[in-house]
């Protein structure tokens, strides 16, 4: 049976709950430790599949289909455990689920509420898979005292009273301002917040302190004292200049030593760090650096694109090089010449994403990469822009365009290269969807495998013909139009097993031109970059030698 971690944040939202439970994870990897991480969310949406990228950030996609929070994408990062359905939840989908058991007469006729029906339900989710795992990390979202997540609190308060003491462990974190005109960090909202807990029956046993500064040994015992806990577990989460870094730098302040003290675990298997060393060494110690364009539609907020902004980072570390993002906006190319942008940058990556704004100028940025030979990347969206552009200025269709436009304009304005999916086949199942369909889940989710053709330059990248990748669309390149592309020189060198869907296109008589219509950044590790994004960024080193 598991022992559980649960993570809880107070004073203000964004202090980095994600990134500390992966790196406690990884540290307890580190130890010989087998762990599993999920998320509670207190928003009412089932999912965040139907929220801007501008309100919650990117979509993290799992194996199994899951449209999750991007602190999955963390977890998955720093642990390298392949993250499942059950790893996420939401108030929603809670709300949800007990409603259609009282549709379905479960409850017998009781009144339903709040306690014990809906705590019960989220409890449930907590177990699921405890016997699988020797730690299991839940991370709440939102901050203490949110009406909002009153709910997982008391479920939670339920659960540990429920479990064999010893069993569950409490991590806080807050965070210590610090008065610039006093020179002092400031412990009281850190007091106010562990009160807080405290008032609905949760004691923290662990507080996590994120601080511009180092806690002097005063303010530590201060926090120690009014928050009932011992110094030693008062952990400083101090400013990284990277987030690789934390696992190394949460050891350093003791983090893993006070969990394990918390469970009464002594003694502990010791830390292998090596491999985190290595990661930091690279980072800390690069041999060069490249400046890759990111040309995207929500390139104003980063957390849209999160996984690829590390997948690249990943792709520097296994080069030994450090890759510095450009985030440009598509809809500038729109009204002003790509080419003062772009000329002196050494690759360019076009992102998903959903809709039209945008993507004439990432169109002019795939033209540019291909005309140019400067290394290209699409992703998604990134790669239909790219085989429209070609069939626009190399196969003779002018007005080539996405069905995906013309049904967000009402009228018919392109021929559709790119058209709506409306059956493909999952595993033993063939999916059936309609344009009419509601939002929600009505995308090819999850990994589905490809074929890649023998000799194809993805085929000598991934070392195999047969892979597995995440997608998330709800459109695709039309089939038939394959042979006037590959007389123009763009080949299709990745389709699905039953040949109808194509995966992957690229262009071998270029230094490097790759369009796939899957998401790989979502499988990219500091400590196994992807292959493509490592051979990319290898792409942009040899092509820095030449600007």
């Amino acid at each position: 049976m598991a022992r559980f971690i649960f993570i809880t944040g107070g004073v203000v939202s964004s202090l980095g709950k994600g990134l500390t439970a992966a790196a406690l994870g990884a540290l307890l990897q580190a130890r010989g430790y087998s762990v599993r991480l999920r998320k509670l969310d207190p928003y009412l949406n089932v999912d965040p599949g139907t929220m801007s990228p501008f309100e919650h950030g990117e979509v993290y996609v799992t194996d199994d289909g899951a449209e999750t929070d991007l602190d999955l994408g963390h977890y998955e990062r720093f642990t390298g455990v392949a993250a499942r359905r059950t790893d996420s939840i939401s108030a929603g989908r809670i709300y949800q689920n007990v409603l259609e058991k009282e549709r379905r007469g479960e409850y017998l006729g009781k009144t339903i509420q709040v306690i014990p029906h809906v705590t019960d339900e989220i409890k449930d989710f907590i177990r699921i898979g405890a016997d699988e795992t020797d730690f299991m990390l839940c991370e709440i979202g939102g901050t203490v005292g949110d009406i909002e997540g009153l709910p997982f609190f008391e479920a939670i308060r339920q659960f540990i009273q429920e479990q064999p003491r010893g069993g569950c462990v409490l991590m806080h974190l807050t965070l210590l301002p610090f008065i610039a005109a006093s020179g002092e960090l400031k412990t009281k909202p850190t007091q106010h917040s562990v009160k807080e807990l405290r008032s609905i029956g949760l004691m923290p046993d662990v507080l996590v302190c994120r601080t511009e500064h180092p806690i002097p040994d005063r303010e530590r015992d201060k926090i120690a004292l009014f928050c009932n806990v011992r110094p030693e577990a008062v952990v400083p989460a101090l400013d990284l200049k990277s987030i690789y870094q934390a696992p190394i730098a949460f050891h350093a302040a003791g983090l893993d030593r006070a969990i394990l003290d918390a469970f009464r675990i002594s003694p502990a298997p010791r830390p292998d760090l090596a491999r985190w060393e290595r990661v930091v060494d690279a980072i800390e110690h690069p041999d060069g650096e490249v400046r890759i364009a990111i040309v995207g539609k929500y390139t104003r907020l980063e957390d849209a694109y999160k996984s690829i902004a590390e997948a690249l980072t990943h792709g520097g570390i296994a080069n030994r090089v450090r890759v510095r993002a450009e985030w440009i906006d598509a809809e500038i190319f729109e009204r002003e010449d790509p080419a003062p942008w772009l000329e002196n940058l050494h690759a360019i990556l076009v992102p998903g994403g959903f809709g039209e704004r945008g993507t004439e100028g990432m169109i002019r940025a795939a033209g540019f990469a291909r005309e140019r030979r400067v290394p290209f990347f699409g992703i998604c969206l990134g790669m239909q822009m790219a085989v429209i552009e070609a069939l626009r200025s190399l196969g003779g269709i002018a007005n080539a365009g996405s069905e995906e436009f013309d049904v967000e304009a009402g009228q018919k304005r392109f021929e559709h290269v790119i058209y709506h999916m409306k059956e493909w086949v999952a595993g033993n199942q063939t999916v059936q969807r309609r344009l009419t369909d509601a939002k929600g889940g009505t995308m090819r989710l999850g990994a589905y495998p490809a074929v890649l053709a023998p000799g194809s330059r993805v085929a000598r990248i991934y070392g195999t013909t047969t892979i597995s990748e995440r997608h998330r669309h709800r459109y695709e390149v039309d089939i038939r139009h394959r042979q006037t592309l590959e007389e123009c020189g763009l080949v299709f060198s990745g389709l699905s097993p039953d040949g109808r869907l194509p995966e992957i296109v690229e262009i071998p008589d270029h230094p490097w031109f790759i369009g796939v219509q899957f998401h790989p950044e979502l499988k990219s590790r500091p400590l196994q970059p992807h292959p493509l994004f490592a051979d990319f960024v290898r792409a942009a080193v040899e092509q820095s030698r030449l600007v």
